[in-house]
């Protein structure tokens, strides 16, 4: 499993991680399995939230991941509800015990809400000097939201943002991914596969995909996978709740697309004029 260094943390993390969002709605037994297969396969990028479920996506996370802590790169979130000084600490201990664990590798602002961000950052902070969180980013913000944060905590503080990105939702290129280049700040593709928006079969873009996944003997979900993960510093968390489609996923991290290929695939997916507000689910 191809790993990267995520922004500035200095961690080597790997890059096609696994999402959790509406986990908790599949088969326990199956999405804990589909998990734990993860981690044989090097996809230790957990990443999960307080919103999934209320909790019990955390929860099974927790299960999951029993005995198993030090393997993995775990991340939540906090509600913008929650993201005052003293509730982001709070949602963080309640994180913390759904998790059955005593820190996380980041911890997110999951959209930007009406706490102020220097209250929220000045929580991560705390996070920090007691131990309970290693390094913190953001999740959902535009480049002048970025702009804010860095000129709140300086560079070298923020780990990364998590951003709606999918072959057909690439807004995020226009101005996002430069300044997070720019600045050392990892960024993170929440449902790279679209929320049931992945290529019809039949349909032209799905050809292509499955034109240049046969040339590679890989899948079309590998091939757009790979197309995400294209650029350095780009990191991708597709959920899978069961075993072959967490197989699936981690087969991507080691796909090698040409420029040809590439080109191919900007052509059948092509990014379109930057949106007036960034996308997000």
């Amino acid at each position: 499993m191809r790993s990267a260094s995520f922004g500035p943390t200095g961690r080597e993390v790997a890059r096609v991680g696994q999402g959790t969002w509406h986990l908790e709605m599949a088969d326990r037994t199956q999405a804990i399995a589909a998990l734990r297969r993860g981690l044989d396969l090097g996809l230790t990028h957990i990443d999960t939230a307080e919103m999934y479920g209320s909790g019990a996506a955390e929860a099974l996370v927790g299960e999951a991941i029993a005995g198993r802590r030090d393997e993995v790169f775990l991340v939540s979130k906090v509600l913008p509800s929650n993201a005052s000084r003293k509730g982001t600490i709070a949602a963080c201990e309640r994180t913390l015990r759904a998790l059955r664990t005593d820190r996380l590798d980041c911890y997110l602002l999951h959209w930007r809400g009406g706490h102020p961000l220097a209250e929220t950052f000045a929580a991560f902070d705390r996070l920090q000097q007691d131990g309970k969180i290693a390094s913190w980013g953001v999740s959902n913000f535009d480049e002048d939201d970025l702009q804010e944060a860095l000129e709140l905590v300086g560079e070298g503080r923020i780990a990364c943002n998590q951003v709606l990105y999918h072959l057909q939702e690439r807004a995020i290129e226009h101005a996002v991914i430069p300044w997070c280049r720019r600045h050392d700040v990892a960024v993170v593709a929440y449902s790279p596969f679209g929320h049931d928006e992945f290529p019809r079969a039949g349909s032209a873009g799905a050809q292509v995909l499955t034109e240049i996944a046969s040339a590679h003997a890989a899948t079309p979900r590998q091939v757009a996978l790979a197309f995400l993960l294209r650029e350095a510093g780009v990191f991708a968390i597709p959920k899978a709740a069961r075993t072959a489609h967490v197989e699936d996923n981690a087969g991507a991290a080691d796909l090698d697309l040409s420029e040809d290929e590439l080109a191919r695939i900007e052509r059948a997916f092509p990014r379109g004029p930057k949106p007036s507000a960034l996308p997000m689910i």
